[in-house]
């Protein structure tokens, strides 16, 4: 048992995806910033405002599951080098046109939500309601975030 009383076996699974999250979470990170910087257009007051938000929510998010990593015993990764190979998420390579931007964002949602599906199930089969309570929130989150991207995009 480790020392939250979970599985240290178990525990170290999810802890290998909490870090395949983690990476996910820089890349995006990253790309989020970038759209932030260079957006141009006619929608850049409107964009370079939601991109500081969800950059300034995305942080917040890359800090807790590095933390959660750590409560379960295991270290965060915390090089690029080791994040972009492993990355679903890839480095955006425009970052001025704001409807491609929103695209990216959606799809970089998408792949969230999926991993942060997994992670749901693994921690609810283990016990870990710290993790699990984590994962939903970020899930109902990014949910709604999708919507209003799709509804910006007229999907």
């Amino acid at each position: 048992m480790n020392e939250i009383g979970l599985n240290m076996e178990k525990s170290q699974k999810l802890a290998e995806s909490l870090n395949d999250l983690l990476a996910n979470y820089q890349i995006f990170y990253s790309n989020v910033r970038g759209f932030h910087w260079n957006i141009k257009g006619d929608k850049f007051f409107e964009l370079h405002v939601k991109f500081e938000e969800l950059y300034n929510d995305l942080i917040i998010k890359i800090d807790e599951v590095a933390e959660r990593i750590l409560t379960l015993g295991f270290t965060p990764e915390h090089n690029y080098s080791t994040y972009i190979p492993t990355s679903e998420i890839k480095e955006a390579q425009q970052t001025s046109d704001g409807i491609l931007n929103a695209k990216s964002i959606l799809d970089s949602l998408k792949k969230l939500i999926a991993k942060q599906r997994v992670l749901l199930t693994m921690s609810g089969e283990i016990d870990d309601e710290g993790t699990n309570s984590l994962m939903s929130d970020y899930i109902r989150e990014q949910e709604k975030l999708s919507w209003m991207y799709s509804a910006f995009l007229n999907k």
